[in-house]
């Protein structure tokens, strides 16, 4: 290994998550390399949310970052040595004693975050009512989840411009601006309550103002309603089924308390995951991830996926890209002016098309170039050329003629 390797693989060595497995490509990745600017590994790929990226402290200092400078800094303390915010995730335990031959032992479960309630019952039963698979206990399927929906959610990109690859002081003012009018206008932390709670807190606040008895008396009649009765006069905001009776709700403060949704229906409205430690953004009367609430109100680069603030900035294939990062997916030389064909939704210079995505011609075994004629029968493909679609047997043109194909090769006739 030369130097400069030496130098390069040791700066990337520093990096957050440097060579944890990859759990979508397992083995094919040889562990995550950051690319030195798409959000990306450069071994297989994948986004750093995709690998085993041990960041549970780096994500608490993300969303302590976000939560700065907002009505949730409870939910934040400062590190006396750095003064960064971190994040105070409420973290449960619950131990349930299970029954042993001899002796009872304890089963511990701990829940990686919970919602900061000071009922813990109210906590457990919230959980409850989550898929099994996105409940996230620790080292489970759904641990795994949370930690990928962090990532994913909420881009530390979105809201920090140090993380950000090369803005100018104008771009770098512009995404502050933008970042202290979300976090006024659209950030908020969902509510666990008991649906009636709010109803009853403010009818006790009634009776305390206005001294009058009759009104307690009131709501001592409409306690005794059915359960089906009052359980009805609450609804869930996006599947609008009625809340059972008992049940938490989700309450989002953003929306105004007349609305309130089933733990597992407090989903961002596009891409319709769990908010991720219900942290919600609340616009036109719907509830947004981060990510998705960003790109609803800022164009968002299909290459380094970071917000695009410059003015200029290219539009190709029903996608944004900075001007510098209209680039080739596999080789990163840049695109304008130059042939490109799309694979999987990622743009691909012409040579390295040829020399890792094109069909290869059954005819003379070479790639197929994206601008020249081509026959494709199922998953075969030949040149559309007299010297490479033949019959396999007396090697007449078949281009414009009927054919039979046979594994792979094809026949002018029966015969």
């Amino acid at each position: 290994m030369d130097l400069e390797s030496k130098v390069k693989k040791m700066g990337l060595g520093h990096e957050q998550g440097f060579g944890a497995p990859c759990l979508k490509c397992k083995d094919k990745c040889e562990g995550f390399e950051l690319h030195f600017w798409r959000k990306i590994c450069r071994n297989c790929k994948c986004g750093q949310e995709e690998h085993d990226v041990l960041t549970s402290n780096e994500e608490d200092r993300k969303v302590g970052k976000l939560f700065e400078d907002t009505k949730y800094t409870t939910l934040i303390a400062k590190l006396k040595n750095d003064g960064i915010p971190m994040y105070k995730r409420n973290v449960m335990i619950l131990t349930n004693p299970v029954p042993a031959k001899k002796n009872i032992s304890i089963n511990t479960v701990t829940y990686e975050w919970a919602p900061p309630v000071q009922n813990q019952t109210l906590a457990r039963q919230y959980m409850q009512m989550l898929p099994k698979e996105k409940q996230p206990v620790a080292g489970s399927e759904g641990a795994q989840y949370r930690k990928k929906q962090l990532a994913k959610q909420l881009p530390a990109h979105d809201q920090d411009p140090s993380k950000c690859h090369e803005l100018s002081p104008n771009e770098v003012k512009q995404m502050e601006q933008f970042v202290k009018k979300y976090k006024n206008e659209a950030l908020g932390v969902g509510d666990v309550k008991l649906p009636g709670e709010l109803e009853t807190k403010a009818t006790d606040k009634n009776n305390v103002n206005s001294g009058d008895r009759s009104t307690s008396a009131a709501v001592g009649a409409m306690e005794d309603k059915s359960a089906d009765q009052k359980a009805s006069q609450y609804s869930c905001y996006r599947c609008k089924l009625n809340m059972k009776e008992g049940d938490p709700a989700v309450y989002a403060e953003r929306a105004g308390y007349d609305k309130l949704w089933h733990p597992a229906c407090f989903v961002c409205c596009t891409c319709s995951e769990l908010l991720v430690d219900m942290i919600y953004f609340w616009k036109n009367g719907n509830l947004y991830c981060g990510r998705h609430y960003c790109d609803s109100e800022k164009p968002r680069c299909a290459g380094c996926d970071e917000l695009i603030f410059s003015n200029e900035y290219t539009q190709a294939e029903g996608q944004n890209w900075h001007l510098k990062h209209f680039c080739c997916f596999d080789c990163d030389c840049v695109l304008a002016g130059e042939i490109y064909v799309m694979v999987n939704d990622k743009p691909v210079c012409r040579p390295c098309y040829v020399k890792k995505h094109a069909a290869i011609c059954q005819g003379c075994h070479n790639a197929i170039d994206p601008e020249v004629q081509r026959v494709t029968y199922n998953n075969f493909n030949w040149h559309a050329t007299q010297e490479c679609f033949l019959c396999s047997c007396c090697s007449k043109c078949l281009i414009g003629q009927k054919f039979m194909p046979v594994e792979g090769m094809v026949f002018c006739s029966v015969e």
